[in-house]
């Protein structure tokens, strides 16, 4: 047998495995699975590579095993526990399956008892923070997915050496890839000169290895700041200033955080000891495992309004959400959905990466087609041709249901925001796209408060002021090649 003949049978042993493992691997669209058989057996050896890098959500088997198992002892813990109080009457009926379906997720209820703050802006949030840190007494958890050594970074790491020289624990956790730059930097090596301490999240390590043993494109994407267990922060901002790339024609960035003070901040930290435990393998002490907040909504009981104590602290009812690969599948585009079919006056969402799976497009859609004013708020300027190519594709759908499509002119528009009738929201650092529900972890917060709402809409309004509503008739102009050119982006978005 000749040496050709011989890589020849290799090279189609490998096509058929990996079309085997395309065919049987879990929670996949069928034209999903299609389309990376046609790749597999069309490109040789290139298509195969790409299928390995790019064609599973795995973090790989034994991260997902350990994750699983830290997941599990942290819940053996007082971060899941018998409720003394329940708030009956503070979450209307007509929201229950909401906060029902978060639940699901991470074992989370409700808690209500929570104050929030809509900062104003990304300097006025790096300023909270760092009063926040001064004021820490006991102990600072900090988490981005982009960590820059700029003014903003620095500002918040001298922070944090400041109260770790105090006494104060201060534990911060990066991603790896996102926040490459800091971790190669100065600032890095001051921080653990100074105790405080420092850790990536899933590294990539040798990158042949990586490739065989999961993708190296799923990412921490969480932002997350808990303090002392009852200060913590949610939304889209990372550690960096809002001149976020100098080199970039669209330099700024507009983001959206929201400070609360409560027992929501337990959630934020389960999350964070979650995170920590799988990159550090470190158990934090007992005495981060603080007792568990009695003011907890039960959505459980079906006959939920009926007793009304009137003796609980009803502040913001709040839950958190965490999503990724290793929670269950279709976490977050379900919580999409559920709130996005809830709506029954108005929807606002605000997302700079619109990419959507066929059930959350026809969510959107159908509550659009019911009478319900929705407004879709997108960034013009956007770090990704792939994604606005990909969310062009969406728009004569949209329009025709009868969705309001801006588009936001001056930055980049940054934020991740969604509203519903005045009274219900979710904020966080989850974009409305594919990678966000398939491939990266996010922590979200949903709340039933009107105040916070509110503060929220006129945010939106804000950037809807600072935007171009799209028309239907300027869709229906674009040409055959800018059509083919944004429907082969779509069409390529569930492979990655």
């Amino acid at each position: 047998m000749s040496l050709i003949t011989v890589i020849i049978v290799i090279h189609y042993i490998i096509v058929t495995y990996a079309v085997y493992r395309a065919m049987m691997r879990p929670h996949r669209e069928p034209a999903s699975r299609l389309a990376w058989v046609i790749v597999a057996i069309a490109i040789p050896i290139v298509g195969i590579i790409l299928y390995f890098m790019f064609g599973e959500t795995s973090i790989g088997f034994i991260r997902a095993k350990n994750m699983q198992k830290l997941k599990s002892e942290i819940f053996q813990n007082k971060f899941k526990a018998t409720l003394d109080v329940t708030i009956t009457d503070t979450i209307p009926k007509k929201y229950h399956h909401i906060f029902r379906m978060g639940q699901s997720i991470n074992g989370f209820m409700p808690t209500g008892g929570n104050q929030h703050s809509l900062l104003k802006n990304s300097e006025d949030m790096i300023e909270s923070l760092v009063r926040d840190i001064d004021n820490a007494k006991q102990h600072i958890h900090i988490l981005f997915y982009i960590w820059f050594a700029d003014d903003s970074g620095r500002k918040i790491a001298n922070a944090l050496m400041r109260a770790s020289n105090k006494g104060v624990m201060c534990r911060v956790l990066v991603d790896a890839v996102g926040s490459r730059k800091l971790i190669s930097s100065n600032v890095w090596k001051d921080m653990r000169k100074s105790g405080v301490h420092v850790a990536s999240s899933l590294s990539i390590g040798n990158m042949l290895l990586r490739m065989i043993l999961g993708r190296v494109d799923l990412r921490n994407h969480r932002k997350i700041v808990v303090i002392d267990n009852r200060i913590t922060y949610c939304g889209s901002q990372n550690c960096a200033d809002a001149n976020f790339y100098p080199e970039d024609k669209y330099a700024f960035w507009v983001d959206a955080v929201v400070r609360f003070t409560g027992p929501i901040a337990l959630q934020n930290q389960h999350l964070f000891v979650q995170d920590w435990l799988a990159a550090t393998r470190e158990y934090l002490p007992p005495t981060y495992e603080s007792e568990q907040p009695k003011d907890i909504i039960d959505l459980t009981n079906v006959k939920i309004l009926e007793d009304i104590s009137g003796k609980t602290n009803r502040c913001c009812p709040a839950q958190v959400v965490g999503t990724g690969p290793t929670e269950r599948h279709d976490a977050l585009s379900d919580i999409f959905q559920v709130i996005i079919s809830s709506a029954r006056q108005n929807l606002t969402i605000t997302t700079p990466y619109f990419v959507p799976n066929e059930p959350v497009l026809n969510a959107i859609c159908s509550v659009a087609r019911m009478g319900v004013v929705v407004k879709l708020i997108l960034s013009h300027n956007a770090d990704s041709w792939f994604v606005r190519a990909a969310s062009h594709s969406y728009y004569p759908e949209l329009l025709e249901a009868g969705v309001e499509i801006y588009e936001y002119q001056s930055e980049v528009l940054h934020s991740k925001l969604l509203t519903i009738d005045g009274e219900l929201g979710m904020i966080g650092s989850a974009n409305l796209d594919r990678r966000s529900f398939d491939l990266n972890y996010e922590n979200n917060i949903i709340f039933y408060d009107q105040k916070l709402t509110k503060d929220i809409l006129e945010r939106q309004q804000v950037y809807i002021n600072k935007s171009m509503r799209i028309a239907i008739e300027e869709v229906n102009s674009w040409s055959k090649p800018n059509l083919l050119w944004y429907n082969i982006n779509a069409t390529m978005s569930p492979l990655l």
